[in-house]
Formats: structure tokens, C-alpha cells, sequence
């Protein structure tokens, strides 16, 4: 662990509350003061589950300034400011950083993809332009694109590149990281399923999808690890495990944004290419959350 992390516990990816007439801005205020109330240590705005990608640039950007905001330095805010555009990535990086944001969180490059020499350069560019720590977001599922073990190496001589999300699935490849850095970066979970294992191999938190419906309970997973109580922090991770899944059964943050519009948070309103759960799936992620509680 890093003398200085940017955060320790769980930070939640948000949700971004639309309509059809855009972003609901009163909605996201009350969603932000909900979260920190229920104890989340820092806030990702502008993520995958934030729906970055149909946002325009004015709400991207409108969406960072707001967030940070109105979260007025409770928390850290994390601003999503990735692209397969490097340009673009450095161009967002910028304004969230004059706006105030904490950090920025970066994926790796979609569809056009990259060598992992690449990778350094687009990460140290976006790293040179920012004033604040970046957190490197490693989801080869959704890109196509992965960071090899040894390219985290790299980059983290940049003193700005500070964590990793990682969500590649594989907890061998995970380990060899967290064996080669050697603590020279942070590592948080970027799979729900996977907060006390990676926690396991020296992670120090997570950023959450599971959070934004069960805030307390993923925040209790990661209090009852720091605390040294194992079992518990285990036995809790696999309580929530048919609730995690029933969030991921279908494209997040389809799942997610269905369980927030039935606890009222926003409306069940995503922009195409997504579309709202089908009954049988919502029948399941209903089920699950029930038995939390939590409707």
C-alpha cells in the first residue's frame, strides 16, 4: 500500500440518473448525500456505470463539475476521464482537474486497442497533462484491451499513476502483479465478486457496482477485512454473492439502474444501445434484493 492512497475502502462507481430529457440533476444530489451518509469512502462519477459513453462532452463535463460540488470535499471524487482517443482523454483529464476532481480513473483504449508499449505512452501522456493521481482501470472483458503484469511495472515510475482498478477476472495474473509492484501502486477490486480476495493479495478497497444499491453492506465488507476479522469480511462476501450476480446477469449498468429505480431512486431510463431488463432477469435481481432488504 501506498504511503498517500487516494482512497481505502470502497468507492462507488455511480449511477448517472437520466430521463429523457437528460441528466437529473436533483436526483444525482440526493444519490450523492445518500452514499456518504451510508459510509462510502469516495465516489467514481462518469464511470462504465455512470454511462459514459452516451453522455455528450457538455454533460460529461457538467456531470465531474457537479459531483464535485456538491460533494464539497467530504469524500474524494475519482472522474472518469478515459477514451480511445488520447487527445480526448487529456482534454477531459484537464477540465476535471480544474473543476476540483480528487483523482481520474483511465481505461484502457476500446476497439482500436494498443500494443502494451502503447499503453505507456497513452497512460504517461494523460499522466502529464493531470495534476492529480490517476487510477488505471484494467477491464479487458469490455475493451479488448489488457495490461500485462509487467507493463504495471512501467507505469508506475510515473509519479502520478498512483492505482490500479483491476478487473480482469484473473486472480493469477492479479497476484503476479501485486507481486511485481511490490506496493509501488495501490490495487482496488473492479469485480464485486472479488473484494476479499484481491484484498487477500494487499488490494486496499474497491470500486463498486454492488455500492450503489448496498452501499453499508459493501462498505461493512472492507471494515470487517481492516479490522482483521476474515471470516467475517469472507462470510459477507459470499452472502451478497447471488445479489452481485443478479447485478452483472445482464450488461451493467442495465441491472443496476433497474434496482436504484426500485428503491427511487432514478428512473429505469437508459440510453440506447441499452435497454431496460428483461422480466425474467429483473425477477431474479428483485428476488436477490429482497432478501436484502433493500426493497
Amino acid at each position: 500500500m501506498t504511503t498517500n492512497p487516494i482512497f481505502r475502502g470502497v468507492a462507488t462507481a455511480i449511477i448517472t440518473p437520466t430521463t429523457p430529457n437528460g441528466v437529473d440533476y436533483e436526483a444525482f444530489g440526493r444519490l450523492i448525500d445518500w452514499q456518504i451518509e451510508e459510509g462510502v469512502n469516495a465516489i467514481v462519477v462518469c464511470g462504465t456505470t455512470g454511462e459514459n459513453p452516451t453522455l455528450t462532452d457538455e454533460e460529461h463535463k457538467e456531470c465531474i463539475r457537479f459531483c464535485v460540488e456538491h460533494v464539497n470535499h467530504r469524500i474524494p471524487v475519482i472522474a472518469g476521464t478515459g477514451s480511445n482517443d488520447t487527445a480526448h482523454a487529456i482534454e477531459m483529464t484537464k477540465y476535471a482537474c480544474s473543476v476540483g476532481a480528487d483523482a481520474i480513473l483511465v481505461v484502457t483504449p476500446y476497439y482500436n486497442k494498443a500494443t502494451q508499449a502503447g499503453l505507456v505512452q497513452m497512460y504517461y501522456a494523460i499522466a502529464d497533462a493531470s495534476t492529480v493521481p490517476m487510477i488505471v482501470y484494467n477491464v479487458p472483458s469490455r475493451t479488448g484491451c489488457g495490461i500485462n503484469p509487467e507493463t504495471y511495472v512501467e507505469l508506475a515510475k510515473h509519479p502520478r499513476i498512483a492505482a490500479i482498478k483491476e478487473a480482469n477476472g484473473d486472480i493469477s495474473k492479479i497476484a503476479k502483479t501485486a507481486q511485481l509492484l511490490n506496493g509501488a501502486m495501490d490495487i482496488y477490486s473492479g469485480n464485486d465478486d472479488q473484494i476479499v480476495p484481491i484484498m487477500s493479495l494487499g488490494g486496499i478497497g474497491v470500486i463498486s457496482v454492488l455500492s450503489n444499491v448496498a452501499p453499508r453492506q459493501t462498505v461493512e465488507i472492507c471494515d470487517r477485512w481492516f479490522n482483521g476479522d476474515v471470516e467475517g469480511a469472507r462470510a459477507l462476501q459470499l452472502e451478497l454473492l447471488p445479489l452481485i450476480n443478479a447485478l452483472f446477469c445482464e450488461v451493467n449498468p442495465i441491472p443496476v439502474k433497474a434496482g436504484m429505480a426500485a428503491m427511487g431512486w432514478c428512473e429505469n431510463y437508459l440510453r440506447l444501445p441499452l435497454t431496460p431488463m428483461s422480466e425474467g432477469a429483473w425477477a431474479k435481481l428483485e428476488a436477490c434484493m429482497k432478501e436484502q432488504n433493500l426493497i
